[in-house]
């Protein structure tokens, strides 16, 4: 959809739950036109009827609730005369703080079309299909993942006790073999979606060229960077990640150490931290980073998320210019350690 030229318009915030669209329009006067419509189907085309009734483009913000708000956006997306701004919670959340103490669906609607009035607006651009279903794949990986190590550590306690029950001892088998069998099932999957796109496909041969990274890890990281807007700066996807940092001094008196924000995507933090563990052990030019930050009084965490900073930064360079990783251009100046 083009972006509209237009000065005038309106807009609308949409407060998003599993069954409802709680919408907040600007009016006449302050006021505001408040509808609810079901989110469903019928009930986004239901809304943007409504919305078209205004005869001037609108501009509708809303949050990003997974699977509850890709519809709607998809839908407001297609349709004249509606521009979608699609937001990260955390940002919404420290906004509302100066404009409103109530928590309620309509208050949450009117605080995003506010929003949408005094904040830079930033269209939303849906991904591709192939896109959106690699990272519901993936992210269905990583839930068997979690389940199957959960299992494992039962077992494991279960086996380890004389008062273990022999029954419950085979029901945790019997759901391990499953759970693996599944994720056997997903990562096949994955990876025949991967070789239909040759974006995809170019892109997780890149990735298995970082030290560091194997197929499952290549798998978890393309899912998730995959769906990032082509525009976007590498500043920009290291805060889309989570891992930019955060300062927190004022005056003389308040001097707390950096950390990082993590208002940012976790899947894709936790997909590049055992990435990061394993290419400073392996890859001479990250290790010789990692030890630098360490030689210089850095906490050994607080340097291993530098090197999965420096490891996204990579990333970005590989996809943009096409080759594969190469530590001699990363670190230009960096004397490799012993």
């Amino acid at each position: 959809m083009h972006k509209l030229p237009q000065e005038v318009y309106l807009c609308c915030g949409i407060d998003v739950s599993a069954a409802e669209l709680e919408v907040a329009v600007e009016g006449e006067g302050g006021r505001w036109r408040q509808r609810s419509f079901s989110n469903r189907a019928s009930g986004h085309q239901a809304l943007i009827l409504w919305l078209q009734k205004s005869r001037v483009p609108v501009r509708v913000c809303l949050e990003a609730t997974g699977l509850y708000s890709l519809d709607v956006a998809l839908a407001l997306h297609a349709a004249a005369g509606i521009e979608v701004a699609v937001l990260n919670p955390k940002m919404v959340n420290r906004f509302a703080a100066t404009l409103c103490r109530s928590k309620t669906d309509p208050a949450d609607a009117q605080v995003l079309a506010e929003y949408g009035r005094r904040m830079p607006f930033q269209s939303w651009h849906p991904p591709q299909r192939d896109a959106l279903e690699l990272r519901a794949v993936t992210r269905h990986i990583a839930a068997l993942t979690k389940q199957h190590t959960q299992q494992s550590n039962r077992l494991h306690g279960c086996s380890a006790s004389t008062t273990g029950s022999r029954w419950v001892q085979q029901d945790l088998k019997r759901s391990l073999r499953d759970l693996k069998r599944r994720m056997e099932k997903m990562r096949h999957c994955a990876l025949t979606l991967i070789a239909q796109n040759a974006d995809l496909h170019s892109r997780f041969a890149l990735l298995l060229s970082l030290p560091g990274i194997g197929e499952i890890s290549a798998l978890n990281l393309l899912g998730e960077l995959t769906l990032l807007a082509p525009g976007l700066t590498v500043r920009q996807w290291v805060a889309h990640s989570g891992l930019d940092p955060a300062h927190h001094q004022s005056g003389t008196s308040v001097q707390q150490r950096s950390r990082i924000s993590r208002a940012g995507n976790r899947y894709l933090r936790r997909a590049l931290y055992m990435p990061a563990l394993v290419a400073v052990r392996h890859d001479p030019h990250l290790r010789a980073f990692y030890q630098t930050l360490c030689a210089r009084h850095k906490a050994k965490l607080q340097a291993l998320i530098a090197v999965a900073r420096k490891m996204l930064h990579a990333i970005f360079g590989m996809f943009r210019a096409g080759c594969h990783y190469n530590g001699s251009r990363l670190f230009p100046t960096l004397v490799m350690a012993p």
